[in-house]
């Protein structure tokens, strides 16, 4: 009995115990297997990120996007009412949004921004606690109450807007849009080529946000750069997008993140940007 129990033992340990010779083959298989799928997935991200490109009219650039401008358009003017209900409606003073378009009106009628040919619009959002300005792909851009009270002139209204179709220009929105389903695919394939580890997804998934997040600071200092050309171009003076900065800064209480952690530079490094930026048109002739 002994003997036969021994042997019987024996017998399910050979197909199912990882330390026998074949448990340990086909250990090593399915390894081998995930990680040809994980890699494949990889490549073919790597394939659909890295081949689908763009032309940017204004900046001349090749752009890793998905999106056509159409479409681009087409997203923002669905997206816009929602936007703007997320942040109390648009704001009921006629008055001043009728400044923010008429600033808005110089700022897209510049040359620079007529090459992007977008149909840009300009909200002001009834939100007075929240500090804040952003654009949708494809044009439509908005700014809230609690960010508008604090500007001091149509300067640096003009600096804020500037920025926003700073992003539009460049396209941002639908860069990241790209580069985020890039990171996600590639966090699903080291998943795959895991075997499922999720200590792994995990890893790759830090990676991606911080990848991610210094995609958004880049992207943040070329929209101020854009700002003081737009400004320039429509006779604002781009000095006041430097103040701009100081209402950001107060704003914030001073409560700010490391910049290596925020999708935001700093405003320090940000005001250097700008000083550099109106150096260089000035230098170019911009505006005169």
């Amino acid at each position: 009995m002994l003997g036969r129990r021994q042997a019987q033992g024996r017998y399910y340990g050979g197909t199912g115990d990882p330390y026998s010779r074949r448990g340990r083959g086909m250990g090593t298989s399915r390894f081998k297997l995930f990680l040809i799928l994980g890699l494949g997935m990889a490549a073919f991200q790597a394939f659909k990120y890295y081949t689908n490109t763009q032309l940017n009219p204004v900046t001349g650039e090749q752009q890793r996007v998905q999106w056509s401008t159409e479409e681009e358009i087409q997203l923002g003017l669905q997206s816009a009412p929602q936007m703007a209900q997320q942040h109390g409606g648009l704001h009921p003073d006629q008055r001043a949004q009728d400044l923010l378009d008429e600033v808005g009106r110089r700022l897209a009628n510049t040359p620079t921004a007529r090459k992007s040919k977008y149909p840009y619009e300009f909200h002001l959002l009834a939100d007075d606690k929240a500090v804040n300005a952003f654009a949708l792909p494809g044009g439509q851009t908005f700014i809230t109450a609690a960010l508008f009270a604090r500007l001091n002139n149509e300067d640096q209204l003009a600096g804020v807007m500037g920025h926003e179709l700073g992003h539009v220009i460049e396209r941002h929105g639908a860069e990241r849009m790209a580069k985020s389903g890039f990171i996600q695919g590639l966090v699903q394939s080291v998943m795959i080529g895991a075997g499922g580890d999720y200590s792994m997804a995990q890893i790759a998934n830090v990676v991606g946000q911080y990848a991610s997040m210094k995609h958004g600071r880049e992207q943040e200092l070329e929209s101020d750069d854009w700002g003081v050309r737009l400004m320039l171009e429509a006779g604002y003076n781009p000095e006041e997008l430097i103040t701009v900065m100081d209402i950001l800064e107060e704003a914030s209480g001073g409560s700010r993140v490391p910049e290596f952690q925020s999708t935001h530079p700093n405003p320090g490094n940000r005001r250097e940007t700008i000083k550099k930026a109106i150096e260089k048109y000035e230098q170019m002739g911009i505006g005169k």
